[in-house]
């Protein structure tokens, strides 16, 4: 099967099944082989892998990881792009195309029957309105994993790997970063897919810590008052928490809880590190 990377191709397969680009699953296929090569390498990508792929649209990345991999899975959403999927991909024997949603597939069990429980890698090229849900569902379902390499809209790579007091620094910036490592790999212009987004995209790889950075009591309540403090950044921390739904501190306990740490009852939470948020929710959850 001719190589998708190349654009002539990518428009014979999807002319040959009259296939329509759907707005609903974001699709934007890639088409360049430097681009396609620089997320092997950033995935770093072997044949003792096992790799999953989300969203393999046409199978244009698909078959260089069925290169480079020992084995592949690829989930994809749209019903539409399976018959393709199984003529781009009909070269190679080690890959398996799975018609389902990411969200609601069980990667645990797939990991347990396909790769005998070991860590995964996982690469995908991700729709703007979904990404952060699918990084965030990956590190909270605690899915066994190596890294994770996606291609993502420039903005969002940006607020992932944002330091405390830039703009770009929120609730994303916190819960990556309390996860794993992040790595920008490429930048990747609009002219790199069809059809040409608007805006541009980078490569970002993601090393999961193989153990927490820092001791937390509350995981959950870690989570609430990030979430609380980036609700509404104009608010002072100690106000995002105490006006956030789900959280029931007194003005009183939040104002000690920055005081024993020495930090600024105005602070905002925009000005605070992980490890700040971290030892005040830890401080809160003896209330």
């Amino acid at each position: 099967m001719a190589t998708l990377g190349n654009p002539k191709n990518t428009i014979e397969i999807l002319n040959k099944y009259e296939f329509t680009f759907q707005k609903k699953f974001g699709q934007n296929f890639l088409i360049d082989n430097h681009v396609l090569e620089k997320i092997i390498k950033a995935a770093d990508i072997t044949k003792e892998d096992f790799v999953l792929e989300i969203g393999p649209g046409i199978g244009t990345l698909t078959q260089y990881l069925c290169e480079s991999a020992g084995k592949v899975a690829a989930v994809e959403i749209d019903k539409k792009l399976i018959p393709i999927l199984e003529e781009t991909l009909s070269d190679y024997d080690n890959v398996t195309i799975i018609n389902d949603d990411i969200l609601k597939f069980d990667i645990h069990s797939l990991i347990r029957v396909s790769n005998e429980g070991r860590p995964i890698k996982i690469v995908a090229n991700l729709p703007y309105y979904i990404t952060t849900p699918i990084i965030m569902d990956l590190f909270e379902r605690h899915i066994p994993l190596i890294n994770i390499t996606i291609m993502i809209q420039k903005e969002v790579a940006d607020r992932i790997q944002a330091k405390p007091g830039s703009k770009e620094y929120g609730a994303l910036s916190l819960a990556v970063q309390y996860y794993s490592k992040p790595y920008l790999a490429a930048n990747v212009p609009p002219n790199c897919f069809m059809p040409r987004p608007k805006v541009g995209s980078a490569v970002i790889n993601l090393t999961p810590y193989t153990k927490p950075l820092y001791h937390v009591e509350d995981e959950k309540l870690l989570f609430s008052l990030i979430r609380a403090s980036f609700n509404q950044r104009r608010k002072t921390l100690v106000n995002g928490i105490y006006n956030y739904e789900g959280l029931s501190f007194s003005k009183e306990d939040i104002i000690e809880a920055l005081e024993s740490l020495e930090i600024s009852k105005d602070i905002r939470g925009e000005a605070l590190s992980l490890e700040e948020f971290i030892k005040i929710s830890n401080y809160l959850s003896q209330k």
